[in-house]
């Protein structure tokens, strides 16, 4: 056996050495070489002799006219182009069509062209034997060098042995899987397992044998695979959730393949897998965008970000992009995060012209130049300081960037003309019992006050949401990190509760709704079912085939300087109605008016450049009544009910 391996990679390697003009030239030498057998054994089955008759020898230029129509008809279909190792069971219909094309010719050829000896017995006999011949051939030279090759990859990879995997889902998608994974050096398929009890009786796939989930725990001790992976592309949410919720109480690692609509794009393929995320236990079905809503705002239009290199800025910049604005103003004052998303947005699109300005939202004068050269009609402001532990102690920091931020582009973009503004906030404005929740109300003040103003011609609005899975403050991210390096995971407190959202989803949410406004409204989007972080750390660890607790423990550290046990999205639920998005609720909340807010912001403006923290928070707890520190806060959790009723 080792000497048949090492023979196997020597003839691969002397092969693909050779130059492709070579390589294809062997193959037509190899077919001449089958063609030829394959007359002779017609010829032979015919006339029931290994000898030529003398008819044939008479007239073997009719055996030449046979090869050389086989070879171009060969030629002609493209067969000689098709790269060996790559081609599929489809050569057979290609090799099938080669030679039924030549046989009819050839057939035409002895019914119009007198006496034949080639027969047409004699032809139809050929065409069976060259289509099992080229066939058996090219199926042999393809096995030879793919096994070829995964040998010589597996010695290049001797230190590191091919995960082992078993596939969840015995239908299409699965065989497709296992298929592209075969001659895969880092991984092999020791079994299949799905939910059809008629299956797991009857059937096997390539000698791989399907079991019932619930027979996952005895086949790990038996077989000792790595990871399950979930081939269902095209399932529902529900039953997706439903079947790693299965598999991560057993602490097996789950992958599963990408999702259908992204293989059928051909931005990825089936055997790209990847880890199961936390947003495929969420259980949240998005609805299908208004594109409608998504180009209202956009299409054709100037618009500008900022905080354009952050987790938010950036995927609303991607998604702007897509709906082909004019141009696209980014605006950041983090020089790497800037260059980062101007680079990828320039690759994404040529028909939109992207601006990257480095700058604060602090810098007022600059930020108008900016709004005016540009003519930008349609602003999203997302810049904010958001890390609520880091701005509790740094107060003056969090008024400046979110307060006298908010203030300058709100009135800039009044100033320029701005047709649309909208202020990216947080639920953590609503009753906030942190220095961050508490500036982020006094943003969402300024812009219904300055909306309210008779003489402004922009259409305001503020979208309030919460946590989105993968952003620079997820936990998700972190506790990633800490299960990589053997835990602890660290956590604040057991009954910590929080909603979740993709940013994808957040982003486009956020179009639409912007889109809806009349001015001055709150928008509040559908978060869908809160979720105790102590559970998500615990799917987490088990997606990661550890137990918790005995492989990665979980430490509670307690509650962080402002941190809350829950978030809402509602002050009032007196004014909310439902939009025409089923996934958007809109709000009518109470605020003060311009002028007296005015005076009040100037004072909490200037007594954050002169760092008098006692009076910068105590025109906080003015100006936001239902601001109340952490230390103030009850220890259990309320009832929260009117979050559930509207986004639960």
């Amino acid at each position: 056996m080792k000497y048949y391996r090492l023979l196997n990679i020597f003839l691969v390697k002397f092969a693909l050495r050779r130059s492709r003009r070579s390589r294809q030239g062997i193959l037509k030498i190899l077919d001449v070489a089958t063609f030829s057998l394959s007359i002779y054994l017609a010829i032979a089955i015919r006339f029931e002799t290994f000898l030529l008759p003398e008819i044939i020898k008479d007239r073997l230029w009719q055996v030449l006219v046979l090869l050389s129509m086989q070879f171009c008809a060969f030629h002609a279909l493209g067969i000689y182009r098709s790269i060996l190792r790559y081609s599929s069971l489809r050569l057979i219909e290609s090799v099938a069509k080669a030679v039924t094309l030549s046989t009819l010719l050839l057939i035409a050829l002895t019914y119009f062209g007198g006496d034949w000896a080639l027969t047409r017995s004699v032809l139809i006999v050929n065409a069976l034997l060259v289509l099992v011949f080229s066939v058996s051939l090219r199926l042999l030279l393809r096995w030879v060098i793919r096994n070829g090759l995964l040998h010589s990859e597996r010695e290049v990879l001797s230190e590191r042995s091919p995960q082992r995997l078993v596939i969840y889902g015995a239908g299409a998608a699965g065989v497709e899987l296992l298929n592209a994974l075969h001659y895969s050096p880092c991984y092999k398929v020791v079994g299949f397992v799905d939910d059809d009890s008629d299956l797991q009786k009857r059937a096997r796939i390539e000698s791989l044998n399907i079991y019932a989930p619930s027979q996952l725990s005895a086949l790990w001790q038996e077989k000792q695979f790595d990871s399950v992976v979930l081939a269902m592309p095209s399932i529902s949410l529900t039953s997706r959730r439903r079947i790693i919720t299965a598999l991560k109480r057993q602490s097996i690692s789950v992958k599963t393949v990408p999702a259908l609509s992204s293989i059928l794009s051909g931005k990825v393929t089936i055997q790209e897998l990847r880890d199961v995320e936390i947003s495929d236990l969420l259980g949240r079905t998005e609805v299908v965008p208004n594109l409608e809503l998504l180009q209202r705002q956009i299409r054709s239009k100037s618009v500008l970000v900022t905080g354009a290199g952050g987790s938010i800025g950036s995927e609303l910049c991607r998604q702007i992009v897509r709906q082909q604005p004019n141009d696209l103003v980014l605006y950041e004052r983090h020089e790497f995060a800037l260059y980062k998303i101007h680079q990828e947005l320039t690759e994404l699109s040529s028909n939109t012209r992207i601006v990257a300005c480095l700058g604060s939202v602090t810098d007022g004068p600059y930020l108008r130049s900016v709004l005016k050269e540009n003519c930008v009609e349609t602003v999203y402001h997302t810049a904010a300081y958001k890390h609520v532990p880091l701005l509790e102690s740094n107060i003056s920091k969090a008024v400046e960037n979110n307060v006298l931020g908010t203030l300058n582009v709100t009135q800039s973009s009044i100033e320029a003309g701005v047709g649309q503004f909208v202020l990216i906030s947080t639920d953590k404005a609503v009753r906030p019992t942190n220095i961050m929740g508490a500036t982020k109300r006094i943003a969402e003040l300024i812009v219904q006050a300055l909306s309210e103003r008779s003489s402004s011609l922009t259409r305001c609005a503020i979208v309030r949401f919460g946590n989105v899975l993968g952003s620079s403050g997820s936990v998700v991210p972190r506790f990633r990190h800490q299960i990589a390096k053997g835990g602890p995971i660290t956590l604040t407190h057991p009954e910590i509760t929080r909603y979740f959202m993709s940013i994808p989803e957040a982003a486009r949410l956020v179009i639409q709704a912007g889109a809806m406004a009349d001015g001055g409204e709150v928008f509040l989007l559908d978060m869908g079912k809160p979720v105790k972080i102590y559970d998500l750390a615990v799917q987490m660890i088990r997606l990661s085939g550890l137990i918790p607790e005995e492989d990665v423990q979980i430490k509670i550290t307690g509650l962080r300087p402002g941190e809350k046990l829950y978030e809402e999205l509602l002050i009032s639920d007196e004014r909310v109605r439902p939009t025409y998005h089923p996934k958007i609720y809109c709000s009518k909340e109470s605020f003060i008016e311009w002028e007296k807010l005015e005076p009040r912001l100037h004072q909490l403006l200037g007594s954050a450049r002169t760092n008098n923290l006692v009076v910068a928070r105590a025109l906080l707890r003015s100006l936001v009544p239902e601001y109340t520190p952490q230390e103030q806060v009850p220890a259990r959790i309320p009832q929260a009910a009117t979050a559930r009723k509207y986004v639960a």
